[in-house]
């Protein structure tokens, strides 16, 4: 690494797109890769198609649980 940088010819922001989506990588762990590859496959769909379908599923049973919760506590 250089001791001192220039920037002195450097653009701010010239890079920055507050619109961009920013996608993180999930690591799966083999078995379960497998798991879903294989059901995927049987289904005719994408991965991801899968595993969000079953966040969404768990987002929607916790959210009713939370809610039950709350009305027997009321």
């Amino acid at each position: 690494m250089k001791e001192e940088y220039d920037f002195s010819e450097g653009e701010r922001g010239k890079f920055y797109h507050p619109d961009a989506e920013l996608y993180l990588p999930i690591y799966l762990e083999p078995e379960v890769a497998d798991v879903l590859r294989k059901l995927a496959g049987e289904k005719g769909v994408q991965v991801d198609t899968i595993v969000n379908d079953w966040i969404k599923k768990n987002i929607a049973l916790i959210e009713t649980l939370i809610q039950q919760e709350i009305l027997i506590e009321e």
